[in-house]
């Protein structure tokens, strides 16, 4: 199975997802949440989302979360299982952990602003 497919399942009744990995491989569900887990983690690896390093001495790495979801249809039924793993971005510090962010975001009516100024001045896009 590939990172970008989805874990399908006919769970039904399950109304709370798990907010820890003990609550999900405590959860009726457990092999599909493990699936989930297997899946993202091939996902990160294909995408090189991160290079494994040796940590400086005296610094203290940044922990992680595993963030569950079932994915559900309109009649209400689980269609998919999805679990990500996330940092702790909170534990951060400035200058220490990162020098600078960087979050690339395009709102819809600045690009539709910018292609009738580019028309108008019969520009080429």
């Amino acid at each position: 199975m590939s990172g970008g497919e989805a874990l399908e399942a006919e769970a039904i009744g399950h109304e709370d997802d798990p907010y820890t990995y003990n609550e999900a491989m405590g959860d009726v569900d457990a092999t599909l949440w493990k699936k989930a887990m297997n899946v993202e983690m091939e996902s990160m690896g294909s995408n090189k989302v991160w290079e494994l390093v040796d940590l400086p001495e005296g610094i203290k790495p940044i922990g992680c979360k595993w963030i569950y979801k079932r994915k559900r249809g309109a009649d209400g039924k689980v269609e998919t299982f999805k679990a990500r793993l996330v940092a702790k971005g909170y534990t951060q510090k400035e200058g220490i952990d990162y020098d600078e962010t960087f979050s690339p975001v395009a709102m819809l009516n600045k690009l539709v602003i910018q292609n009738y100024i580019y028309k108008y001045l019969e520009l080429d896009i």
